[in-house]
């Protein structure tokens, strides 16, 4: 079996940055995978194809390459679930902690409380 068919959920970020900050808040194994901004049609195709039977959220950056990103899932990946950053932060890896807690909860992934956050940075 591959390893990342032993995931249930995937999220598909752009970089590494975004990954990094989404492990700050997880507590479930996901797979996160890193298109770095823009793939080509071809890459994300097999990246489609690769996940196409997993659970799978879409959180980029509130920007053209994001979105670019986003609509091309959509048309490919059309059962992908969609996570939004504010614009206001622009960037997943310019998201507060707190909110990218609050935003994947929602999304039901299971998350370490914020708190933890607070007392593990004092």
């Amino acid at each position: 079996m591959d390893d990342a068919n032993s995931f249930e959920k995937v999220i598909i970020v752009e970089g590494k940055n975004d990954k990094e900050k989404i492990l700050q808040v997880l507590k479930e194994p996901v797979q996160i995978i890193c298109t770095y901004g823009t793939l080509g049609e071809e890459k994300m195709d097999e990246l489609v194809l690769r996940f196409e039977h997993d659970d799978v959220y879409v959180l980029v950056d509130a920007d053209e390459s994001g979105n670019k990103i986003r609509q091309y899932i959509k048309r490919t990946l059309p059962n992908a679930k969609h996570i939004y950053t504010r614009k206001m932060y622009g960037q997943v890896s310019s998201t507060p902690l707190e909110y990218l807690t609050k935003i994947l909860d929602n999304a039901h992934f299971e998350v370490n409380e914020f708190q933890e956050f607070q007392e593990f940075q004092e």
